[in-house]
């Protein structure tokens, strides 16, 4: 396979078309006509380089392409005495067999990801990984294989039907413009016509379908990506920000759902139509069709200068409109200097010169893309011209039709639409595709804590222990927050944890609840390690109130019953009664049915924290966990709220507190310092010891 891209292997190909359309005036055959085409082939490769190139032009393959035929034949003449012929009036068969596997092997190289030159060992990574992902991609939209299968048969018939439809207008040129014959004309029209609504019905199938995958191919993956998501640990979400994870979800698996059915809609269309109209373009003249080859490597030429310098000019007007809102906004904020100093008239001519510039680079804009439509309309109407030309040639030599050119220029002026519409699809392709590699991140993503445990007891006494546990959080593996903690919960009974901000109070509690492992040690329930226990069944048994509790868009009644079922209104209002809200929720307008409104907005911190109180006791936890539960509440309700939870022993009670007032009564006190624990008993044995308990209480009765 020649080392050349597959677009100068194309423009290799016209250049011949057109040398052997036009050598009749350039020389006889002979040894200076043959390396005369061999210049003039060299020089347009060269030039053909530079711009569609992926470097520099590369003298040794373009010399093997395009001197290496005539000095064999120049040889050859020489020995055997026969002069070189003309490639392009050579045999056009061995032309179209030897360039025409050339370049299809070129162009299947090229859209594997390879290219002429070596791609560095990352670029190499990368196209892999975008391969990867498609396939995977792929994978996960096989349950709608069949309908995939129905719109690519939908596909076919449409694009096969749309084809015939510039034939069949030949056909009825051809009838025209010879003895006319009805029952032919009849026929032709009727089969066009026939044609026409067949694909049309085929191409509406065709994209219904396509579209049906789509909505299923994103519903299904926002469902997979947010079941992995509630699924992570909590670190996971401290140290990912909720807008990358809400763009993720909404964002990126739209396009990831795009890339299979929409851009395959789009890409077999393209691929399908363009084989199709090349096959009957080659049927009608496959000198003409190799002609056409001329226009697709200037169109991306152009298209491609065109890009770069629109990149660079929008670059421009973006930096521009950002130093004349700046202009203005320094003006506006200062005006107080600027009258000071008289110097209105100045700031304006400032920002006037400033849009000016501005409106200059939009001009360049607006005039390099007319140039390049311009461009581009000359070439269209070069290629028809040419088309006509030669087209005129072969109807003349009696090898087409005058209906066969007006359905080959029909053609003609479809297939390079397509042709810019494959290479445009592919790059999309593969973009939208780099958007599922964080989403597949997340989707393969496996949770710190494990949700594995199976025990589920039937009776649970809830002693709670703490071995020796130390926790440093992922987020910061340098400080240690807890060093080697141990202490107990005892059943029926209230523990209070106590310490300074930072000591490493909440830290046990979410410990406890199994937000994060501990690096050593472990916490046991009734004996038995946590990570043990089944993940709903812990926290049913493991209730955890905390001082800013969330509420949930929805009413009274389902934030108390969230993430229960069968809950009837008595056991409703005993737990709303036990938390102290059953009198405000009587005070509502709907009672339990009242709308909270999103987070609970619609009720104050204190009424909240009632409702999320309620909230753990109605699932009848054995450990109750308070992180300062009760702070927002007014003294008369915090008294009464504490009277009911922390009485009755039917909890194993553990209470988080500043107030060291509010933990007096804890049948037992553990103080933290620094991560660790500096000491523990009932308050009248720690105030008797006068350590850091009997200093804390000390500095709030000072405060």
């Amino acid at each position: 396979m020649l080392p050349l891209p597959w677009p100068l292997l194309l423009c290799d190909l016209a250049l011949l078309a057109l040398l052997g359309w036009g050598a009749p005036g350039l020389a006889p055959p002979g040894m200076p006509a043959a390396w005369l085409e061999a210049a003039l082939r060299l020089l347009g490769l060269g030039g053909a380089w530079r711009l569609l190139g992926p470097g520099p032009p590369r003298p040794a393959p373009l010399a093997a392409l395009c001197l290496g035929p005539v000095l064999y034949a120049t040889l050859r003449g020489c020995v055997a005495g026969a002069p070189p012929a003309s490639l392009a009036r050579g045999p056009w068969g061995w032309l179209l067999l030897v360039y025409g596997a050339a370049g299809l092997a070129q162009l299947t190289w090229g859209a594997l990801g390879r290219g002429a030159g070596t791609p560095s060992a990352e670029e190499t990574e990368r196209r892999w990984q975008s391969w990867a992902l498609l396939r995977r991609l792929m994978g996960l939209s096989q349950p709608d294989l069949p309908y995939l299968s129905g719109a690519f048969v939908f596909l076919t018939v449409a694009v096969i039907g749309e084809t015939f439809i510039p034939y069949y207008t030949g056909r009825v040129i051809d009838i025209l413009g010879s003895r006319y014959d009805s029952d032919a004309f009849t026929t032709a029209i009727g089969l066009m016509c026939l044609v026409s609504f067949g694909s049309s019905l085929a191409a509406g199938c065709r994209g219904g379908l396509f579209m049906f995958v789509l909505s299923r191919l994103n519903l299904r993956l926002r469902r997979l990506l947010f079941s992995s998501l509630v699924h992570q640990d909590l670190a996971f979400f401290q140290q990912v920000k909720t807008g990358d994870l809400t763009s993720r979800l909404s964002k990126d698996t739209t396009l990831m759902s795009r890339s299979v059915p929409a851009n395959a809609n789009i890409f077999l269309r393209s691929l399908v139509k363009a084989l199709g109209l090349y096959g009957f373009m080659l049927g009608l003249s496959w000198r003409l069709t190799l002609l056409t080859l001329l226009e697709s490597p200037l169109t991306m030429a152009s298209r491609k200068v065109y890009d770069a310098r629109y990149q660079a000019v929008l670059r421009a007007i973006q930096d521009s409109v950002a130093y004349s809102g700046e202009v203005a906004r320094e003006a506006v904020a200062s005006m107080e200097t600027v009258c000071s100093f008289g110097t209105e008239e100045e700031e304006a001519q400032r920002y006037k010169a400033a849009l000016a510039h501005t409106q200059r680079l939009k001009d360049r804009r607006d005039l390099e893309r007319a140039l390049y439509l311009l461009f581009q309309r000359l070439l269209q109407l070069a290629m028809q011209v040419l088309m006509l030309y030669c087209g005129h040639q072969q109807i003349q030599d009696g090898l087409m039709t005058k209906g066969g050119l007006v359905s080959f220029l029909l053609y003609q002026g479809e297939v390079g639409r397509y042709l810019q519409t494959l290479v445009y699809m592919y790059g999309d392709l593969l973009s939208n595709v780099g958007a599922a590699e964080k989403v597949f991140e997340y989707l393969d993503r496996v949770p710190a804590v494990s949700t594995d445990g199976t025990r589920a007891p039937a009776v649970l006494q809830g002693h709670v222990a703490f071995r020796d546990v130390s926790f440093t959080y992922p987020s910061r593996p340098d400080l240690l927050v807890l060093q080697r903690v141990s202490f107990e919960l005892q059943p029926r009974a209230v523990t209070a944890l106590v310490g300074l901000n930072g000591s490493g109070k909440s830290t046990c509690v979410a410990l406890l609840e199994r937000f994060f492992e501990p690096q050593a040690g472990e916490i046991l329930l009734d004996g038995e390690p946590l990570h043990t226990y089944e993940h709903c069944y812990l926290h049913r048994q493991v209730a955890l109130v905390g001082q800013e509790p969330m509420l949930f868009s929805g009413s009274v009644r389902d934030n108390i019953t969230y993430g229960l079922e069968g809950c009837s209104k008595e056991q409703v209002m005993a737990a709303a009664q036990a938390a102290h809200a059953a009198e405000f929720i009587a005070t509502l307008d709907q009672g339990l049915e009242m709308e909270v409104g999103e987070k609970g907005g619609q009720l104050s911190v204190g009424q909240k924290q009632r409702i999320a109180i309620a909230r753990a006791l109605i699932r009848q936890p054995r450990v109750l966990i308070l992180d300062e539960a009760t702070s927002a509440l007014d003294v008369e309700s915090e008294a009464a709220v504490r009277a009911a939870l922390l009485s009755g022993g039917t909890h194993t009670v553990l209470v988080i507190a500043h107030h060291m007032a509010s933990v007096e009564g804890a049948d037992h006190i553990v103080v933290l310092e620094g991560g660790a624990v500096a000491e523990q008993g009932t308050h009248t044995e720690l105030m008797a010891r006068r350590g850091p308990y009997y200093s804390l209480v000390q500095r709030q009765l000072a405060e």
